[in-house]
């Protein structure tokens, strides 16, 4: 009976990775009863890594090239089984083989609409989604954190969590970009930037290398995203609010002559706020920007257009379109057309 068990017994001479398939990132090489015979052959093929583990401790790491397995090539092993230099036993050990190719087209987006914190804004709503990848970088930490001693765990088993991670730190990159967020929804290379350098740590706690992120798309509410859009076209004006308000002056004047030109009784400033360009024609008057438009100035004007003007400013200035100051100063002007 002990014959039998001894020839039943099977060694193992070569030990290398077979598993290839797509999204593949930790495999473990099928032991069984097997053991691995003293001077066996390790092949580690380019963009691959291989860890023994030990009666649940990670071990001896292999980086690509073929190895000898004895004392020299598995100090760590051999400590943690203690054995004496001969090495000359065969041994027991799971050996872990862990695919360091770039995992690439990872998608990642945003169920529903996230609340960020912005210094021009106060607070956004916004939607978004994209791409990213990456690769197992530390093996060690990737099977102690992550795969641990499964016979495979591949990217859809970890594709959820890695989402969940892009979604937490959002907000986070946002902020910490110092980067006004028009200015990183209008550069969407800005954004992903941003978010690359606020989750490159978080994926190196897991043992993963992120190696590139991308913003494909970025979806604003509508009203934000028409104040996006001036911002775009005013072109070399920049991060200059009161240059942008005076931008949407210039783009309202037309809209102030059709207004005035068929000589309707509500005035000019009514006729404005009846076309929706009563934002323009406050920071027009507030900032007397041309000769011309001063000249505009509307004399005689009705009382409750003056008070429907002063709510439209007290709006601008909560947003913080206007400061206090420059609504003080259309508010006394507005008022002195009342005596």
């Amino acid at each position: 009976m002990a014959l039998m068990d001894f020839i039943k017994k099977q060694f193992i001479d070569v030990i290398a990775s077979t598993e290839d398939a797509d999204g593949m990132l930790a495999w473990r090489f099928p032991m069984m009863d097997m053991e691995i015979q003293n001077g066996a052959q390790l092949v580690v093929r380019e963009s691959q890594m291989a860890l023994f583990v030990n009666e649940g401790k990670a071990a001896d790491v292999f980086g690509p090239g073929t190895y000898r397995l004895a004392t020299q090539t598995l100090p760590v092993l051999t400590y943690l089984k203690n054995w004496d230099k001969l090495f000359e036993s065969p041994f027991k050990s799971d050996v872990y083989f862990f695919s360091t190719r770039q995992q690439v087209d990872q998608k990642w987006g945003t169920p529903q609409p996230i609340t960020l914190r912005d210094a021009d804004f106060g607070a956004v709503r916004v939607r978004a989604f994209g791409n990213y990848s990456f690769r197992v970088a530390d093996p060690k930490r990737f099977h102690t954190e992550i795969s641990g001693t499964r016979e495979r765990y591949g990217t859809e088993d970890i594709d959820g969590q890695l989402r969940a991670l892009v979604l937490q730190n959002i907000s986070n990159a946002v902020a910490g970009s110092g980067i006004a967020f028009l200015d990183l929804a209008a550069n969407q290379l800005y954004f992903a930037q941003a978010l690359t350098r606020q989750l490159a740590p978080e994926f190196e706690k897991i043992g993963l290398k992120l190696d590139g992120m991308t913003v494909q798309n970025v979806s604003l509410p509508e009203d934000l995203q028409k104040v996006l859009d001036q911002k775009i076209g005013m072109g070399m004006v920049g991060d200059d609010m009161a240059k942008f308000m005076q931008y949407q002056a210039a783009q309202a004047i037309p809209k102030f002559a059709e207004g005035t030109g068929g000589g309707g009784g509500g005035g000019m400033v009514g006729d404005a706020m009846g076309l929706g360009a009563g934002v323009a024609l406050g920071q027009v008057l507030a900032q007397n920007l041309t000769s011309g438009l001063q000249g505009m100035a509307v004399v005689g004007v009705r009382p409750e257009d003056v008070m429907n003007t002063l709510e439209k400013l007290g709006d601008l200035k909560a947003k913080g379109i206007l400061t206090q100051g420059e609504f003080d100063a259309k508010k006394a002007e507005l008022l002195k057309k009342l005596v």
